[in-house]
């Protein structure tokens, strides 16, 4: 089997793992409640701005980031809406492991320790 079929064998494993069918149910449940999804909405536009503000080099005010931070928390006290963000969180998890697998699997390329 070559790479890119691994590639696909594991997107695909992604996709229907459990992590994915819990983030799909809270969204549902969110996407239910116009309230719920009104909050959701604003603050993943505000975070995606603060995202791309950094990645150009604009680091945010300390300040703006506690914002977030208690938005946040404020957020999270929904239940419909904690339960995507540690769904999210469970299959982000799962990604850095994967990431850090695939790079632990290199390191020997660039003079690190070899893995088995």
């Amino acid at each position: 089997m070559n790479i890119y079929d691994q590639a696909h064998g594991l997107a695909k494993a992604l996709k229907e793992s459990k992590e994915v069918e819990e983030i799909n149910a809270a969204m549902k449940l969110v996407d239910a409640d116009p309230e719920s999804k009104r909050m959701l909405e604003d603050f993943r536009a505000r975070q995606m701005e603060v995202q791309q503000r950094m990645m150009s080099g604009d680091m945010p005010a300390q300040d703006e980031m506690e914002q977030m931070e208690k938005l946040f928390d404020t957020l999270s006290l929904n239940l419909n809406i904690r339960r995507l963000f540690d769904a999210e969180r469970r299959l982000s998890v799962i990604i850095q492991d994967v990431n850090q697998i695939i790079s632990d699997s290199l390191q020997h390329l660039y003079g690190g320790p070899s893995q088995p």
